[in-house]
């Protein structure tokens, strides 16, 4: 089983970073995006994705909840990842067309 100590920042980073439904969502977002601005929202859904996800994981135990300790810090770091994800597709989308 995983085991995480009591709100290390590098679990939170690692949880956020290593989620991958938070680089699906971004990626796909960011490629159907029009506009570089809707990336950010990309980013922001696919952080909401990203927690529903570790949700369920904390529900059936695959990660036990009093080790995190940071969730906000587990959000906001996956807006970052989830923007970079969409910022990378929206430009290669941009590139190939």
């Amino acid at each position: 089983m995983l085991e995480l100590t009591p709100f290390a920042p590098m679990n939170v980073v690692l949880l956020a970073v290593l989620n991958p439904v938070v680089a699906i969502v971004g990626f796909m977002m960011g490629r159907t995006a029009d506009q570089w601005g809707k990336c950010i929202i990309a980013g922001f859904a696919a952080a909401l994705a990203g927690s529903v996800l570790l949700w369920f994981a904390v529900f059936f135990g695959l990660v036990p909840a009093r080790g995190i300790g940071g969730e906000a810090g587990v959000f906001v770091v996956s807006i970052v990842a989830g923007t970079i994800w969409a910022t990378l597709a929206y430009a290669f989308r941009r590139r190939t067309e």
